[in-house]
Order: structure tokens, then C-alpha cells, then sequence
């Protein structure tokens, strides 16, 4: 029975994407395997965001070629957002490598490589050379309703959680960002379909589900129509909370543009709704926002966090922020600090600028020195963690209710969980016993970024 290895980078619909790859290939006949050495191929899911991500997916891909000279038949693919923005490039740049697959086309994955991998198992082996024939396959072309193929997911054993995807792409052109170009224009799935897979879900003891969307409250609104009022996305929510079974609704990521009254009011009515939201900020300076294409001031987002916090009280509020983007003067970096304080955001991710060939920040002037970024990096992490260490530290002595995941990954005789308001919790239990249960733990203590807790 021929292995697979997937190795993911990026984001949670990167990782949403490879399982509905390795659940092909499961139903295909093959195995999934951890340890790339003993793999018949070895595919790599791509991020763009962020030049890091792609760097080590270059790496590794380089890294790859040793294991190719030992064992010729492996089939080396990238899939996803790099492989979407740089195609044929890919397939130059290194030699064993067999595939490049865009982001409309997962579902192809095991197709390409069961025949290229068959093509060299039926071939003389004593025969390297002629077992690495055949030409490699590039495949980013567009296709409509791919949408609709990451459907499917991996049977997990008292599986506390999972990701589903409701729609691809983004229509919105911000300056820092090559989404759009890598994962195409704004593609919605129907509510029905995307409820019954949900529905699946919970029959296999899924408590919680996450709606995942690049501009997930965008979902649907040149496919669907407003009912009542409603935008497709709150019509959604409502019929994913209906579902017997399912707890707990998360989404991510929301975008100002699309944030309106009916999603706010959501959050009064829909107890499953988690009490957390992550909301990207990106920067709390209007002439930063402007230059980002980000089509709201720092006032409009800031009303928002506030119409949220008072809909749902205690609601926690995570965000992304942006340090060292083109021309930001130090008194735009000082808006960004003054909006984390006055929000008292529970965490942020923040993220030094780099640039993105073929995104309008990196030809724009006044890019700034990595050092200047760092500095600004520093300045902003610690006002971040300063806030979060807080708030967690008055979590001490009170009563949390906890969805249990499982074994910890940091320390395999612990259990790990989540609040709904996204705030880790570790605690001692059986695991076969607890993980998929929503338990209520009393904190006992923080460390400042994780909460030690035993159940009640």
C-alpha cells in the first residue's frame, strides 16, 4: 500500500485544504504517513502571505531531492498559493520535482499522483533513469465550482473540532495582500450543503465547528440574496446553529467592509456563537489603512469592537496588526499602539511587513529597514502581551467551560482545551475518557499566555 506525506504551511484553510487531499487519498488506497522518509510521495500545501512561510516551503523542497536520489520513484508535488502564483517557475527552479497544483484544483491531487507514481512502479527499477520519465504537470488553472470540493474530512477518533471551508477567494484588493491572485474571486458554497456537512460532523461527535472564509462574513453576497434583512452569512449562521450536536460556532476572518447591524445583533440571539472574535485591524492609523486599501478608518473599526463587546459582554477581541508597512511614520505606528490600548485586545498577531512580488506595497516608496521594523515589532509585542497577560491572569479562581481537545502537544500526560473565548486552558484527565467533552474547570493558575485549570 503506496504512502503519502502532507506537509502543511500557512493558515487554517491551508490545513482545512490538505485534509480533504489526504482524505483522497485514503479513499484512494493509500496511507498517510508522518515521516516523509518512508513515503511514496510527498506533497507541500503552500502559503503566499508571508515571505517566511514561502521560504521554507523552498526549503524544504530543496531538502527533498536527497531523498529522490535515494529513492527514485517518490513523487515531489507543491500545492496551493505559491504553486498558484509562481506555476511552470516552480518546475525550473527544481529538477525532481513532479507537480504544481493551484488552489481550485485539490481534488486533482491524487489523480496526478497515483498516475505518475504508477507510471514509475510499473517501470524497471533496476533502471533509474527510466523510472523518471514523464513529464511533470502544472495544473493552476481556474475552475469553476472548486469551491464545492473541500467537503470531506478525516475520521478522527472523539474529534473535538474541525474546520469548514464555506467559500474561496476574495474580491477585495488590499495593497499588501496576493490573495486574490493566488485563490481567485469571492466563490460561496449553498448553506444547505455546507449545513449537511455539518451535520456529519456532528454525528461523528464534532462539538465545534470553525466557518472558514478569507472574508468569511462576505460569504455569499453576490450568489445569495438578503432574507429578512439578513445577509447570506447571518442566514447561515442560523441554520448551522440549528444543528443538533453542534455547541460551539466559530468564523474567521471578518472584514470590516461586511461587518453590518444583522451580524452584531447575531450575537444576541445565537448562544452557540463562541464569545471570541478575531478581527483584523491591520493598522490604527487612517492614512495607513488608506494606503493598504483597507476601505475603513480606524474609528469605523473601533465602533465596531465596541457594538460587538456590548452585544455580547466579555466578549474577547484578537486582531492582526501590521508593523513597518511603506511610508509609516513613527506617529503612524503610535495610532497602531494607542488603538491596541484603547481596545485592550485579548491577543494579536503582529507581523512585520515584508514584501510580496506582485502586490502594490512593494513598489510603493518609503519601504523601511528591517530594522525599523523590528524595533516597531518589539515596541507593539510587548504592549500586546503586557494586555494579554492580564487578562488572563484575572481568569485566575474562576470557573471556566472548557472543550476538551485532547492530549497536549507540549506535554502528553496533560489535557488541552479551549474557552469560548479562545483562551487555552491545560489540565490533568483521561484522555479517552474527556477529549470531545465540554467540561467546567476551575483556574488555577496562568503563566501569562496559558491557563492551568482542574476539572470541577
Amino acid at each position: 500500500m503506496p504512502k503519502v506525506h502532507i506537509r502543511t504551511y500557512g493558515c487554517q484553510m491551508n490545513e482545512r485544504d490538505s485534509e480533504q487531499v489526504e482524505r483522497m487519498f485514503i479513499e484512494g488506497g493509500y496511507t498517510i504517513t508522518a515521516d516523509e522518509a518512508e513515503a511514496d510521495a510527498i506533497l507541500i500545501n503552500t502559503c503566499s502571505v508571508r515571505d517566511q512561510a514561502e521560504q521554507k516551503a523552498l526549503g524544504k523542497m530543496g531538502m527533498l531531492a536527497a531523498q529522490r536520489r535515494r529513492r527514485p520513484h517518490v513523487v515531489c508535488g507543491f500545492m496551493g498559493c505559491m504553486a498558484q502564483s509562481r506555476g511552470e517557475e516552480l518546475l525550473g527552479q527544481f529538477a525532481h520535482l513532479d507537480l504544481v497544483l493551484g488552489t481550485q484544483k485539490y481534488h486533482k491531487a491524487f489523480g496526478y499522483v497515483d498516475a505518475i507514481l504508477r507510471r514509475r512502479l510499473e517501470a524497471r527499477m533496476d533502471e533509474p533513469e527510466h523510472s523518471l520519465t514523464g513529464a511533470s504537470v502544472c495544473d493552476i488553472a481556474e475552475e469553476e465550482g472548486s469551491q464545492n470540493t473541500i467537503r470531506d474530512h478525516l475520521a478522527k477518533a472523539r474529534q473535538a473540532s474541525a474546520f469548514v471551508s464555506i467559500m474561496q477567494g476574495c474580491n477585495m484588493r488590499c495593497t499588501f495582500c496576493i490573495v486574490p491572485d493566488t485563490r481567485g474571486r469571492e466563490r460561496s458554497r449553498p448553506i444547505q450543503q455546507i449545513v449537511d456537512e455539518i451535520r456529519q460532523l456532528a454525528a461523528q461527535g464534532v462539538k465545534e465547528v470553525t466557518l472558514l472564509g478569507q472574508i468569511v462574513n462576505l460569504y455569499g453576497r453576490t450568489e445569495f440574496p438578503r432574507v429578512a434583512g439578513k445577509s447570506p452569512f447571518v442566514q447561515l449562521l442560523e441554520a448551522v446553529h440549528q444543528v443538533e450536536g453542534i455547541a460551539r460556532i466559530r468564523f474567521t476572518s471578518p472584514h470590516p467592509i461586511g461587518y453590518r447591524d444583522d451580524l452584531v445583533r447575531a450575537f444576541t440571539y445565537l448562544p452557540k456563537l463562541c464569545s471570541h472574535l478575531h478581527f483584523p485591524m491591520q493598522s490604527g492609523s487612517d492614512r495607513i489603512l488608506e494606503a493598504m486599501r483597507r476601505p475603513y478608518k480606524s474609528e469605523k473599526f473601533i465602533a465596531i469592537c465596541e457594538a460587538m463587546q456590548a452585544a455580547r459582554p466579555g466578549l474577547a477581541i484578537t486582531t492582526d496588526v501590521i508593523v513597518g508597512f511603506p511610508g509609516e511614520s513613527a506617529e503612524d505606528f503610535q495610532a497602531s499602539v494607542a488603538a491596541v490600548e484603547r481596545l485592550q485586545f485579548d491577543n494579536a498577531f503582529v507581523f512585520r511587513y515584508s514584501q510580496r512580488r506582485h502586490t502594490p506595497a512593494a513598489e510603493l516608496a518609503g519601504q523601511l529597514s528591517e530594522q525599523v521594523k523590528e524595533e516597531r515589532n518589539q515596541v507593539l509585542l510587548e504592549t500586546v502581551n503586557r494586555i494579554a497577560i492580564a487578562k488572563n491572569q484575572a481568569l485566575v479562581g474562576t470557573r471556566q467551560q472548557v472543550l476538551c481537545e485532547g492530549l497536549s502537544k507540549t506535554n502528553a500526560t496533560r489535557l488541552t482545551g479551549r474557552t469560548s473565548h479562545n483562551k487555552i486552558v491545560i489540565f490533568e484527565g483521561e484522555a479517552a475518557r474527556l477529549t470531545g467533552q465540554l467540561l467546567d474547570l476551575h483556574i488555577g493558575h496562568s503563566t501569562g499566555f496559558t491557563l492551568y485549570g482542574t476539572v470541577c
